[in-house]
């Protein structure tokens, strides 16, 4: 997610901080880089020229300049700029304060309204919360289907209807809101903004009166999303935006864009396509992530929900000894899976934006997960713990074991080096790596 971006601007800042002192120049040409690396993630150019101009006139401040860390003061004050135009303390939900609070999702077909309903049922539930999901979708056939099979895999209600129009499937659903703490309400879409989805959308929305408007739009569409957000708060009037896709070739201009747009906060982000990847938005968070700061919170967020401590502390200890074998590498493989991709996790840890390209991922990430531990589990314990004794004659007993190539256990070994090489390069003076401070902070 946005790392694209990250590398750019990771690359800008490098010369900044490799500068003592910092001269207006210095600063314009940096501007000039940043400027173009937003407007290539397709950030609306009103917001880039808002942003650089701000950043400009903060940064050539003389204390910014003639402080001991320029570079980094410029880090910091582009940080800021981006947490002002994503909104200081991002979205939340309005509950009412008596229940049920009603939700009503909007956006075009294919933005992933349906997922994404079932998504925030499932946050709500797992904070206690009794929900009701509505498929009031009567323009996608399988959208009700969809959404039935979706409730039950979480343990939510679904209310669904045939023979009847979106309109009074939303007010048979209504009437039965005293059972539940929240009310979500899956609407039509259309593959393009017309004024009959409009008019039907501020008819449904006028006889529900929901506490949320919440547009679902996809983030890969970039500015596209924008403007559909614009146009969707200029006729119906949203409280917020959901960005769905935000885990692939997202570039970022959306999620920058939206809120200076259209005044609307992003208020949850789509990162996968199971029904539990879904998260509340934080610009400090993804501010932090942009500019190589990584996302420490997340991480130990990531890790206490997946993995326990006693794994934790001993792997803690195997990094301060530098004692990081392929047994080890087995169970941190095998743990990563329930992290999610592992280009998420690396990015959560600061400078680990540098490192994206040591690390293999995508459709096949599960698969060659499996393999890798198939490899290892043929190997002997001496080969674990000491892999520079694998010569030639071993590995091909390891691949005939483990019915993989030679090739395929070479890729396994060099995977483990660069890992190794990783860890090393996030040790610091005492041997404590960053990912093992975040790991370290956590509290069972």
């Amino acid at each position: 997610m946005l790392e694209s971006l990250a590398l750019k601007l990771d690359n800008v800042f490098k010369k900044l901080r490799g500068k003592g002192l910092l001269t207006e120049k210095d600063v314009t040409d940096a501007l000039k880089e940043i400027r173009l690396s937003l407007l290539e993630a397709d950030v609306n150019y009103r917001v880039v020229k808002s942003f650089v101009e701000s950043v400009k006139e903060k940064a050539l401040q003389q204390e910014v300049l003639k402080n001991i860390t320029p570079g980094e003061q410029v880090v910091k004050i582009v940080w800021d700029e981006m947490c002002a135009i994503m909104g200081k303390k991002g979205g939340t939900i309005s509950f009412s304060p008596n229940p049920p609070t009603i939700i009503m999702l909007v956006g075009l077909q294919g933005s992933g309204k349906t997922t994404t309903t079932a998504k925030l049922a499932n946050i709500f539930k797992k904070d206690g919360k009794k929900v009701l999901i509505v498929a009031a979708d009567t323009n996608r056939p399988a959208a009700a289907d969809q959404l039935e099979i979706l409730g039950k895999s979480i343990g939510v209600d679904v209310h669904r209807e045939s023979g009847k129009d979106s309109l009074a499937i939303a007010m048979s659903a209504l009437a039965k809101r005293l059972y539940y703490d929240i009310l979500i309400f899956d609407t039509a879409g259309r593959l393009h903004i017309d004024e009959e989805l409009m008019e039907q959308l501020r008819e449904m929305k006028l006889k529900l009166s929901p506490h949320e408007t919440l547009l679902v739009a996809d983030a890969m569409t970039g500015q596209d999303a924008v403007n559909i957000a614009e146009s969707f708060s200029n006729n119906i009037g949203i409280d917020g935006v959901i960005l769905t896709k935000m885990e692939g070739d997202a570039r970022g201009g959306a999620l920058l864009s939206i809120r200076a747009v259209t005044g609307k906060s992003v208020k949850f982000i789509g990162v996968g396509e199971n029904v539990d990847a879904m998260e509340p938005f934080y610009p400090e968070r993804i501010a932090s992530k942009i500019l190589g700061m990584g996302d420490i919170v997340s991480l130990v967020e990531k890790v206490k929900k997946n993995i326990s401590g006693d794994s934790l502390l001993n792997l803690e200890e195997k990094i301060k000894k530098d004692s990081f074998d392929l047994e080890d590498f087995k169970e941190q493989l095998k743990q990563l899976v329930h992290m999610g991709p592992i280009e998420e996790i690396i990015g959560m840890v600061p400078g680990g934006s540098r490192l994206l390209g040591l690390v293999n991922s995508g459709p096949g990430y599960q698969k060659e997960i499996n393999r890798a531990v198939s490899i290892i589990n043929s190997m002997t314990k001496e080969e674990r713990r000491n892999y520079v004794i694998i010569n030639g004659n071993r590995r091909k007993r390891i691949s005939k074991g483990s019915g993989t190539s030679v090739q395929e256990v070479n890729k396994l070994l060099k995977n483990f080096f660069q890992t190794k090489k990783m860890i090393k390069a996030f040790s610091g003076k005492k041997g404590k790596t960053a990912l093992g401070r975040a790991l370290s902070s956590v509290r069972f």
